[in-house]
């Protein structure tokens, strides 16, 4: 399984896209780690989460695919938008991706998955 500095250049752009879309729909940050967590998974995924430049507005998913960890951080504001079920079946569909192997194309179903479910409704007027 890749870690981050192992991804292709296409790889990254498969995430890149996805992470752009998942932005465009919802409004929110998205932010993916791939890489070993220092400490404990869900410890380090916090920490990374607050070093970002708005956390409250944020998701960031993290991917230890050597420690076969993954982690959905939401930020304050985002679980407004984005609730603990709606990153629970995210996070069953990237598993079974990377179950098959696919840690890219997990993170990216992953992704565009939370994205969608954060996605804001569109307004109709009116005029009475």
């Amino acid at each position: 399984m890749p870690a981050g500095n192992d991804l292709t250049p296409q790889q990254l752009d498969r995430i890149q896209r996805a992470v752009d879309n998942a932005e465009s729909v919802s409004g929110l940050t998205f932010s993916v780690f791939i890489g070993i967590a220092e400490e404990d998974s869900r410890t380090y995924a916090t920490r990374l989460h607050a070093g970002l430049a708005d956390p409250d507005h944020s998701v960031l998913v993290l991917c230890d695919p050597e420690f076969r960890a993954l982690e959905i951080i939401t930020g304050a504001e985002t679980r407004r938008d984005l609730d603990d079920v709606e990153c629970r079946l995210a996070a069953a569909s990237m598993q079974s991706s990377f179950a098959g192997g696919d840690i890219v194309g997990g993170l990216v179903l992953g992704v565009q998955q939370l994205g969608e479910s954060a996605r804001k409704p569109r307004t109709l007027h009116v005029n009475p």
